[in-house]
């Protein structure tokens, strides 16, 4: 090899051990966080979009936007899916005939994704009926 090769390679291999030295010393909790602070995921499982925006961007904030450019919507809590089936409750008070799930997804401006949970607890505590089958059911309020 010559000189500068021999050198950069000296280089290049010193500068690998220190990021490995490092990349030791740190926490998985670190290794995700958003910012490489004490700050975690949640649940001790990392999140994909989370780990891969740690990866390649520190700086950069994978919420909402991340988890609906992989297709998948952000997890929901209790509280947010009995809001939502409240609104839907009222919608349908509105509308003695009933709507279809298109229709009510149209009128409050919901997700397709987020439909089939929120009926299927509504069916499920009984605050909703339903009548006819896939995209001919029209639910009723209670």
């Amino acid at each position: 090899m010559s000189n500068i090769q021999s050198q950069i390679h000296v280089l290049a291999r010193h500068f690998v051990d220190q990021v490995v030295e490092v990349l030791r010393g740190a926490s998985l909790r670190d290794l995700v966080s958003h910012e490489g602070g004490s700050g975690g995921v949640g649940n001790g499982r990392p999140a994909r979009a989370a780990a891969s925006a740690a990866v390649s961007a520190p700086t950069s904030a994978a919420g909402p936007k991340a988890s609906r450019a992989t297709g998948r919507l952000p997890r929901r809590s209790a509280d947010e899916i009995a809001a939502a089936l409240d609104k839907i409750v009222g919608l349908l008070r509105k509308h003695k005939d009933g709507l279809r799930a298109e229709e009510i997804r149209s009128n409050l401006g919901m997700l397709a994704k987020e439909m089939p949970r929120i009926l299927k607890e509504g069916l499920s505590t009984k605050k909703l009926t339903s009548k006819g089958h896939k995209r001919a059911t029209t639910y009723f309020a209670k």
